[in-house]
């Protein structure tokens, strides 16, 4: 479990339903005895972890509420596209149910100026359209005739690809269904969008560590 710093201070780290108990006896040992009001445990020492339900889950008031929805097996789309490649699936829990994987090539950048690299660039703009327009085709078929059993679309890779692709009119049924959790994904593969099942499910969690002046014991 990789921590990833979070914007404003703080870091993130994703934590699979199942676990959440032992992560918080262990947030207990590192900081000592916690208390929680709503999804907010602040501990003896000051440090405290925000903790969000995993994307499709409704919206709950305290710890016990949380790790019976997470525990959920939720069905929801997946959505991964990075330059030429697309990966989608339909999973249930952990259990990838559908998928297709599909590349395309789009050519790199180029330090090449003048009419040479105005001609490279409209060429791989051509391929880049070309890409998300078969993206969009293989999400219309995995995800349009599942969109009234989903309760959440968890995309990732590149934002601009993803948009791309999401921005073709025949998909905007999944459009309400878009979850704010964005996966950072390497080029999707297969192995890639089973990662991204279980990434999807997890509950995010922000711990904001302790001031000095918090941590520091007092003396009286």
């Amino acid at each position: 479990m990789s921590a990833k710093p979070a914007a404003g201070g703080g870091r993130w780290v994703d934590v699979a339903p199942e676990r959440l108990t032992r992560w918080l006896e262990n947030f207990a040992t590192r900081h000592g005895p916690w208390t929680a009001a709503g999804l907010i445990v602040t501990a003896e020492d000051g440090a405290t972890a925000e903790l969000s339900p995993p994307p499709g889950a409704p919206p709950v008031e305290d710890l016990a509420a949380l790790q019976r929805e997470a525990a959920v097996a939720r069905r929801i789309g997946l959505l991964l596209a990075r330059k030429g490649a697309v990966a989608v699936g339909v999973a249930e829990g952990t259990k990838l149910i559908v998928s297709k994987v599909d590349t395309h090539y789009v050519q790199g950048r180029t330090a090449a100026g003048g009419w040479s690299q105005q001609r490279f660039a409209r060429r791989r703009d051509n391929q880049a359209k070309a890409a998300a327009a078969d993206g969009a085709g293989i999400a219309a078929r995995l995800l349009l005739p599942e969109v009234r059993t989903l309760t959440a679309l968890v995309t990732g890779g590149d934002r601009t690809a993803v948009e791309t692709i999401l921005a073709t009119p025949n998909l905007r049924p999944l459009a309400p269904l878009i979850s704010d959790r964005f996966l950072d994904v390497p080029e999707p593969r297969k192995t890639v969008l089973e990662d991204a099942t279980a990434a999807a499910r997890t509950i995010q969690i922000l711990i904001q560590d302790p001031t000095p002046d918090q941590s520091a014991p007092s003396h009286k």
